[in-house]
């Protein structure tokens, strides 16, 4: 891993797991986890963490900062949504997701183990957000 890139730096402290190639650092603040959440180029959910974690789609909400990268998201209903970086990031449960592009994503993450949804008022399922006017 590229250690010049801050973003992609050991961290001190943190707890560290690898899972499907992605690599997930993380702290208890709180009621919280804050995960520096990296994941490689070529990662897409479907493929790498389907056959760890059994489901379909991926079945949590994600909320955060998405620092380097670019995520594409599809929900089963099929609308696609891409974040970009430097991005706030919120997804709904029940999507695909990957990375695009040359370079991998790194998403700061606040996760409260399962209570997400709930903690952060996040819809429990994706439902089409109409596209905002042009400015």
């Amino acid at each position: 891993m590229n250690t010049t890139d801050i973003l992609l730096a050991p961290m001190s402290g943190a707890e560290h797991r690898l899972v499907g190639g992605v690599q997930l650092d993380f702290m208890q603040t709180g009621a919280a986890r804050v995960k520096r959440v990296i994941y490689p180029i070529g990662f897409r959910w479907s493929t790498d963490m389907k056959p760890i974690i059994g489901t379909d789609l991926c079945m949590h909400a994600h909320a955060g900062f998405l620092a380097k990268g670019h995520l594409r998201i599809q929900y089963e209903d099929g609308f696609t949504e891409d974040f970009i970086a430097p991005q706030v990031v919120a997804i709904e449960p029940g999507h695909d997701g990957w990375v695009v592009g040359e370079e991998p994503a790194v998403l700061i993450e606040f996760d409260f183990q399962g209570e997400t949804v709930q903690q952060l008022q996040i819809p429990e399922v994706h439902s089409q957000r109409a596209t905002p006017p042009a400015s």
